[in-house]
């Protein structure tokens, strides 16, 4: 966009001084240089087509509509950035996690310290927008060294309507378990990280190990399920930003999908 209004000014002075020689002292102070209406009507124009096209693709992301993707359409990175830094991204969230909320406590829990709520980690309890800020909000392809040296600092902020959920699901009583796609390896920092941000008492926490390495998303995480089931544990909410934290087989009485525009893990 900012280069389409470059080339547009360009084009404007070259017009205005096609027939006379350049004399930068008739020109008069101070420089006023007005856009024709045609030409601000495109730009208004095209800023919307733009923004109706990555409202579409958010959409289908969050439906779960799209195929595998690596990064976001290049021309939806400030789109995605103005989201995730707004108030709609905070709108969203909170939404999601009152609803949850809700369905909670409509849940007569049997009293045996079996009835689980299972959370991911990432966009999920911690929010990593400090990082993929510094990385254009997805725009730019996966750097696994980068990223696991942002969580060995152990510094991702809380997001506060998870933060709020998980305090009043300790209240009614759910058993929390934190099953993530983090590796084994980030325990200790992922531990501190949660700690730092608010979250305690947790169950479990569960990383790849490394006979999980190479699993699905989708895979690993019904298989840490089935075993929570196996142990006799009722499943009863999942939150996560990703539809592989809530798909696949053992799966909760009740799911609920967290906006994420930045990425696509299967």
């Amino acid at each position: 966009m900012d280069f389409l209004r470059h080339f547009v000014l360009v084009c404007v002075i070259s017009v205005a001084f096609a027939h006379e020689a350049f004399d930068s002292h008739l020109l008069p102070r101070p420089l006023i240089l007005e856009f024709p209406d045609k030409v601000e009507n495109q730009l208004k124009e095209l800023d919307g087509e733009i923004k109706l096209r990555c409202d579409s693709w958010r959409f289908n992301v969050e439906a779960n509509n799209l195929n595998p993707w690596k990064t976001i359409p290049e021309d939806c990175s400030d789109y995605v950035k103005e989201y995730l830094t707004g108030r709609a991204y905070q709108l969203e969230m909170e939404l999601a996690s009152t609803e949850a909320e809700i369905f909670a406590q409509s849940v007569k829990l049997v009293g045996d310290g079996k009835d689980v709520w299972v959370f991911d980690i990432d966009e999920t309890l911690l929010s990593n927008l400090p990082y993929y800020g510094d990385h254009g909000y997805g725009s730019q392809v996966f750097n696994a060294d980068e990223f696991d040296n942002w969580v060995l600092r152990a510094t991702a902020p809380a997001i506060q309507p998870s933060l709020k959920l998980y305090i009043e699901l300790m209240d009614l009583g759910f058993k929390i378990v934190l099953l993530t796609g983090r590796s084994e390896r980030q325990r200790e920092a992922t531990v501190q990280n949660l700690i730092n941000a608010g979250f305690y008492d947790w169950d479990r926490l569960i990383l790849r190990r490394d006979e999980d390495q190479g699993k699905s998303a989708v895979h690993y995480k019904s298989e840490k399920r089935s075993e929570m089931e196996i142990e006799g544990l009722r499943i009863i909410g999942n939150s996560g930003d990703q539809w592989s934290d809530l798909l696949g087989t053992s799966v909760s009485v009740r799911s609920f999908k967290l906006p994420n525009p930045m990425y696509y893990i299967s």
